[in-house]
């Protein structure tokens, strides 16, 4: 199994491949950003909708290992050509201008890595955020849901832990990206005019919401 900086340096051998084969024709990919309740099966949808679709798959750890690290948050924005990193400016100064955010170093390295990521596409981001950093025309914003009692079963099943304690974990996880989405941007993360397609996984099976997400990439 790979480590986070393998699979970061792997991403970043491949933007910089692609950056030197340019004048070839473009095929413009999909860009999914996909915020998820805990227990919901989100990463797993997220995870499978890239597989079938053959588009790079940033979970939130990787993307907050990137954000962490000044290094990293550089080497990514070296894989842009100058039109890009010129775009990339822009949104994030008018991102910032029209939240009125305040970003420490910590957000403006996370800026200037999921706004990478945006530039390239042809990807999935799972959580930090990434729904209200890019804009709203240049991707899918999904959100899946489910009833608590379901996302807490799921999380009994899937960590052999007890439902009591399987509980907590959903509500402080909950209630961790909830503030985390209020600090940085602002915002409420289960607004439903922040996302373009709402998927209750108490109802939808994984691979029902997979097709759900591409029925909607069609439109």
């Amino acid at each position: 199994m790979k480590s986070i900086e393998q699979i970061i340096d792997d991403q970043v051998r491949k933007w910089e491949l692609k950056r030197s084969e340019e004048g070839r024709e473009k095929i413009m990919k999909p860009l999914i950003t996909l915020s998820r309740e805990p227990g919901s099966g989100g990463g797993i949808i997220g995870k499978t909708i890239a597989e079938q679709l053959v588009l790079d798959y940033f979970h939130n750890e990787i993307i907050q290992k990137m954000a962490e690290s000044a290094s990293i948050s550089e080497r990514l924005l070296k894989t842009l050509d100058e039109k890009g990193l010129s775009v990339l400016d822009d949104w994030i100064s008018t991102l910032v201008n029209e939240r009125h955010l305040w970003p420490d170093q910590y957000l403006r390295h996370l800026l200037k890595v999921v706004g990478a990521i945006g530039r390239h596409g042809g990807a999935v981001i799972v959580g930090r955020g990434a729904s209200f950093i890019l804009p709203p025309e240049t991707n899918l914003r999904v959100r899946v849901v489910a009833p608590l009692e379901t996302r807490v079963n799921n999380v009994v099943r899937d960590f052999g832990v007890s439902y009591d304690e399987a509980k907590r974990h959903v509500l402080k996880t909950e209630s961790d990206r909830r503030a985390f989405v209020r600090k940085y941007f602002h915002e409420d993360i289960g607004a439903v005019v922040n996302y373009d397609l709402i998927i209750n996984t108490g109802k939808l099976s994984i691979s029902d919401a997979v097709e759900a997400i591409k029925g909607a990439l069609k439109k």
